[in-house]
């Protein structure tokens, strides 16, 4: 048999599979609507939060709707945030009450199949950028308060942006063949046995807050690997952290204080500062929690089993350079050997963070016993020395400058890795080419 005929046997083959698994898809998943599903017990907004509308505000800020639909500048929910995955860009769509452009036309069983079972008004399903996965734990009383709440906001006129997706990977079809694999449609359940508070931290932190969207790890399918749930992944440039209760490599060793702070104001004393995308979550989601939601975060977050991170990220919080050095000054060793790296500190970063590393006048500042050092990759210590941070709070304003313009890769990659090597006592590796394809993103 000649070639092309092999090719046309073979891919016959494959689209015959496709269309037989996606009538099983759609046998198995069906449309999305409900069937008498059971609602949590928890919901999501203090009891004291009665009326529909004020109770959606509540937990579309606990879901954190806005940083993903809302570019900088522009309208509220209007959509348009561009998301890098490795199998091309999405948008974020239009879910103001706009109804040539958003969701203003559908029902609310419309808005509830989305979020319950990833499917569109029109039936298609959606990509799993969109975390479905998890609001699919969501009761549909919460769900329907969080509809109330976007439609209650002035509409934008938005049309959606099309997604930059290589083939197969823009065939939507295929995504019924992914429900099936990853999508577990049920409704948050207390766990006996586990206190008011854990439970509703559970609620929060999975069905609401979505954590492991971002802090778990990923297969080849972008899905979430389960059983190494909140131990760090990569997105976007980005390391989200181990957050699990390992105290070599996650939160085991933070006080309840320290995770508390973290969460309501973006700053844990000697944990560092949030950046990045964390820092967004901060800004726009978990300040705004009530006091006893962030102690139920506490409580759940205490409880994630321990998992251990790569060799080589454990946190350092006696780096021997950085004890050796004054506030003013490095160890006079470090100081006679010199280099870039030191050079570029010298000039640039220790008039705020200081040689001892305890940051001068804002607390903001200090980096011993932060994650970011103590990345050997330092994933997060590249993108905030090339774009800079800024966290806007209740309690005040928190923002480092970017450099990203004024210093070339290899001036960056030298300074990162003077900065693992001096606060985290790192063996740094930071390359050029590691920053230029950071930079990009």
């Amino acid at each position: 048999m000649k070639p092309a005929r092999i090719l046309l046997a073979a891919l016959g083959v494959v689209v015959a599979g496709a269309v037989a698994f996606s009538a099983y898809a759609l046998l198995t998943v069906g449309d999305g609507r409900e069937t008498g599903a059971p609602q949590p017990a928890a919901a999501g907004a203090p009891a004291n939060l009665t009326d529909p509308v004020a109770r959606g505000e509540y937990l579309a800020r606990a879901a954190d709707c806005i940083a993903c639909h809302t570019v900088p500048g522009g309208q509220a929910f209007a959509g348009g945030v561009a998301f890098k995955t490795p199998f091309g860009t999405l948008y974020s769509t239009n879910i103001t009450a706009d109804k040539a452009t958003g969701i203003g036309d559908w029902s609310d069983e419309d808005f509830v199949r989305a979020l319950h079972a990833g499917v569109r008004k029109d039936g298609k399903p959606l990509y799993p950028a969109f975390p479905y996965t998890s609001y699919t734990a969501l009761s549909r009383d919460d769900i329907l308060a969080i509809k109330a709440y976007l439609f209650s906001l002035p509409p934008a006129h938005a049309p959606a942006r099309a997604n930059a997706l290589g083939f197969p990977y823009n065939q939507r079809w295929a995504l019924s063949f992914w429900n099936v694999l990853f999508l577990k449609k049920a409704r948050f359940e207390p766990v006996e046995g586990k206190s008011a508070a854990w439970n509703r931290g559970a609620y929060l932190a999975t069905a609401l807050g979505h954590c492991e969207e971002c802090h778990t790890p990923r297969n080849a399918l972008f899905a979430v690997k389960r059983s190494q749930a909140l131990s760090g992944e990569v997105l976007q440039g980005w390391k989200a952290y181990n957050i699990t209760a390992d105290k070599t490599y996650g939160i085991g060793g933070w006080t309840d204080r320290q995770l508390a702070d973290y969460l309501s104001t973006g700053h844990a004393a000697g944990r560092g500062t949030a950046s990045g995308p964390m820092g967004e979550v901060v800004q726009n989601s978990l300040q705004y929690l009530t006091p006893e939601d962030i102690g139920a975060l506490v409580a759940y977050l205490r409880a994630v089993e321990p998992r251990q991170g790569a060799a080589g990220s454990e946190l350092n919080e006696q780096p021997p350079l950085a004890l050796a050095s004054t506030a003013d000054a490095p160890g006079a060793e470090e100081l006679a050997r010199g280099g870039l790296g030191q050079h570029l500190f010298q000039g640039a970063c220790a008039g705020c963070h200081l040689w001892n590393g305890q940051g001068r006048q804002s607390a903001e500042a200090a980096l011993l016993g932060t994650q970011a050092v103590n990345d050997p990759a330092a994933y997060n210590l590249t993108q905030v020395i090339l774009h800079g941070t800024t966290l806007q709070t209740a309690h005040g304003q928190t923002s480092m400058p970017s450099f990203g313009r004024a210093y070339t890769d290899t001036e960056v990659a030298a300074l990162g890795n003077f900065v693992l090597t001096h606060f985290g006592g790192k063996q740094a590796g930071l390359t050029a080419e590691e920053v230029a394809k950071r930079r990009a993103q």
